[in-house]
């Protein structure tokens, strides 16, 4: 599986931006997604995810409310809408597929394939 992320960029605190991550295979439905983002100096930190078939979904409460993820498995693509954006939202944003989420979906480890990451930037 090859991820392949899109979108971000460099927005005013308050505005909206949108990410998308295109994944290869036939299997997408079979997985789930998430996106997790790093700041400079800090770790990498969970986002939100979305189950296989799209039902089920968690956010960070960092974004609860703020951020909105889908997914369209007739397109193999995940999306993140980011909305009321703040500059602490500034990092890189990656996506992620996993198998099975083994109770841990927050988890970087729970996920085995990841896209190259796109730059969010807010400014304040």
């Amino acid at each position: 599986v090859q991820l392949q992320a899109s979108g971000g960029g460099l927005v005013q605190a308050g505005g909206s931006l949108s990410a998308s991550c295109a994944a290869s295979g036939r299997t997408f439905s079979l997985l789930h997604m998430g996106w997790f983002r790093q700041a400079p100096g800090k770790e990498r930190e969970f986002v939100s995810t979305i189950s296989g078939s799209g039902i089920s979904s968690i956010y960070a409460d960092s974004v609860k409310g703020r951020f909105t993820i889908s997914r369209d498995n007739a397109k193999n693509t995940v999306y993140l809408q980011m909305n009321s954006l703040k500059p602490e939202d500034t990092a890189v944003y990656y996506c992620a597929a996993g198998w099975t989420y083994a109770g841990e979906p927050t988890m970087v480890k729970t996920y085995t394939y990841w896209g190259q990451g796109t730059l969010v930037t807010v400014s304040s």
